[in-house]
């Protein structure tokens, strides 16, 4: 069983603000025609203290954007740079969306508040900064799986629906408008310090790597690392072993972001910002999620390459406060650091006790085969064999020795949920043409059982769970 996130008292801490005017720019939120709450995530409010807001004072707030007390008084859009396509694009920044507030939770953590859809900034270039009904849904679904599944995602806290007409060249148009808010460990995404490299601003860059720690700690590098007191050494080592783990998470789960540029990373090695994603139907590292990813850079067998790129570039950034050497080896430690997060998923998506990283990637690769030979997907693969059940052939071989860990539960004889891009358009089929929620919500419940279903994920040191 799954621990219920635990209730504590609002506690505001807008710490930005001490490095805000180099960081973003004030903003105001768009004047929307209409506030209609069609989602608010309790659980997750109620351990920042928001639980107990009526649901006209949680639209006045993730709605139309009055300052929660005590926080920030004018949401802030935040400046970064970033590769695209690993092509790098140095007008980005917060175009539709903005840090609402920061807040403590029972265990001390600083969260922010961040939002989507929430309208234009100086960083819109030529968008209107607004979020399709249907695209607040479908990252509704995105957060939950992910959560479900044990990544390390930020949460869909609200959806508000906003009455305007939206016109998109890929869902039929005019469609409904919607703003959304995120809950996470922090919006500071690897582009923020390739801006800071890139303007030459190393005092703003060393400020800015001071704030990670002290906000966002981890454990320290091995003391016989090079530069392992070296604060910009230090943040990369945990950004490392973060990265590698979400890596591994998208693969046990499979999963396919579809733009991991590195404007959509987060040093917090929270995934977020889903756009195009897509659950694997069946096992395949060439499937992709994004129609305009002709090149397959983003496919899902090539996610952790692909994260390790953008960390290369985290490190190129941080090279204007540390030498090349201590970086290196911090990046070093990807490969290792993966390979022990997917051998640790693995085996925890599966229901058995891992025995080595040796064995139980002899195991993974036995799973592999089992779903490319069968046509099958991970979803209905691990259903299938959880606990080591079923088990036939090489991979009955492969689990031979494997001692099952699953927990008794009604989902494992019945079916757990899956998130198959059909699945996702059914779900929006009733809410378009008859405003019918029910379908939605009740998915959102059996996804919710499957994380419960599953247990707690196994998490590497240092992580930082909402």
């Amino acid at each position: 069983m799954r621990a219920e996130p635990q209730p504590a008292p609002y506690r505001p801490d807008p710490r930005i603000g001490t490095i805000a005017a180099w960081l973003g720019d004030e903003v105001a939120a768009a004047d929307f025609p209409r506030a209609t709450l069609r989602f608010r995530n309790q659980r997750w409010a109620a351990t920042v203290g928001l639980a107990g807001l009526s649901d006209s004072e949680w639209t006045g707030h993730f709605g139309r954007f009055t300052a929660l007390p005590g926080n920030l008084p004018v949401p802030l859009a935040l400046r970064y740079h970033g590769h695209q396509f690993q092509v790098y694009n140095p007008d980005l920044g917060d175009g539709r969306g903005f840090l609402f507030a920061q807040l403590r939770d029972g265990a001390d953590r600083l969260l922010d508040l961040g939002t989507k859809g929430s309208g234009t900034t100086p960083w819109s270039r030529a968008g209107d900064g607004r979020l399709t009904l249907k695209g607040a849904v479908r990252e509704i679904l995105a957060t939950e799986m992910l959560e479900a599944l044990g990544a390390n995602t930020s949460k869909t806290f609200s959806v508000v629906e906003t009455g305007e007409e939206l016109w998109r060249g890929d869902e039929p148009s005019p469609t409904r408008s919607a703003v959304l808010v995120r809950l996470s460990h922090g919006h500071l995404r690897f582009g923020s310090f390739q801006r800071l490299a890139a303007l030459e601003e190393d005092e703003h860059l060393a400020q800015l790597v001071d704030y990670a720690l002290r906000l966002y700690p981890g454990p320290p590098p091995p003391e016989d690392a090079p530069g392992w007191d070296e604060p910009a050494v230090i943040l990369l080592h945990q950004v490392v072993t973060r990265m590698a783990d979400l890596a591994a998470s998208y693969m046990v789960a499979g999963f396919v972001h579809g733009v991991l540029n590195t404007d959509n990373m987060n040093i917090s090695g929270e995934s977020f910002d889903y756009g195009p994603w897509r659950w694997l139907p069946q096992w395949d590292s060439t499937f992709t999620a994004a129609y305009f990813d002709h090149a397959g850079l983003y496919a899902f067998g090539r996610q952790p390459e692909a994260i390790r790129w953008n960390l290369m570039q985290l490190a190129i950034a941080l090279r204007r406060l540390a030498d090349s050497a201590p970086l290196i080896a911090a990046l070093e430690r990807f490969p290792q650091a993966y390979n022990a997060a997917m051998a640790r998923r693995f085996c925890w998506r599966l229901g058995v006790a891992s025995r080595g990283v040796e064995a139980d990637f002899a195991l993974i690769a036995a799973a592999e085969r089992t779903m490319k030979a069968g046509a099958i997907g991970p979803d209905a693969f691990f259903f299938a064999h959880r606990g080591g059940r079923r088990a036939e052939g090489d991979l009955a071989t492969a689990l031979s020795g494997y001692e099952p860990v699953a927990g008794d539960h009604p989902l494992w004889s019945d079916a757990p949920p899956s998130l198959l891009i059909e699945e996702v358009e059914a779900l929006w089929q009733p809410i378009a043409e008859n405003d019918d929620w029910q379908p939605l919500q009740a998915k959102i419940a059996a996804i919710r059982a499957l994380g419960d279903a599953l247990g707690e994920p196994p998490q590497p040191a240092g992580h930082l769970p909402v």
